[in-house]
């Protein structure tokens, strides 16, 4: 088995070992394009737009639906045990975003700290200010990623552009 280093990825000397039956597998949400982050600032004014029509619940069940729908190849993997997938997921449009994050992956866990978030502080400089309710598409999107497999994600804001996504099995 060959083993290789992944730079941008490691967290407190954390080492992710790659092989070719883990991160080798072809990411389908591989956009290689320019980055347009004004589609941030457009799914801000959607969200709050959304919300304040149709209300709170509406948002959350369109979150459910990415999750459930357009991210079903990645939920596939997770269902069958392969989370290494989502973190291949985040590494891919982090790095595009110039966010400042970093991914640590043991045998027990995947953990994922964003501590700027290039699309809120977009938005914030974009528009001023960021819906409430912006970081409820990673919230709701996770969960419904997570819903009927072995595994949880958890989000936790920690702050304003920041936050930390845990995915690991069900106790």
């Amino acid at each position: 088995m060959t083993w290789r280093l992944v730079k941008p990825i490691l967290q407190e000397n954390l080492y992710i070992k790659v092989n070719k039956n883990n991160l080798d597998q072809k990411l389908r949400y591989n956009d290689g394009g320019n980055v347009h982050m004004d589609f941030h600032g457009a799914t801000n004014t959607t969200i709050k737009f959304i919300i304040d029509k149709y209300g709170i619940d509406t948002m959350n069940d369109i979150f459910k639906k990415v999750g459930n729908n357009v991210y079903k190849n990645i939920k596939d993997h997770i269902k069958k045990g392969n989370i290494k997938m989502l973190a291949k997921h985040w590494q891919h449009f982090f790095e595009r975003e110039n966010a400042d994050y970093n991914i640590s992956i043991n045998d027990e866990e995947i953990i994922l700290t964003v501590n700027r978030c290039t699309a809120y502080e977009h938005v914030r400089k974009l528009v001023g200010n960021v819906s409430p309710n912006f970081c409820d598409q990673t919230i709701k999107t996770n969960e419904a990623l997570a819903e009927d497999t072995p595994y949880e994600i958890k989000t936790e804001i920690l702050g304003e552009a920041a936050c930390r996504q845990t995915i690991r099995k069900r106790a």
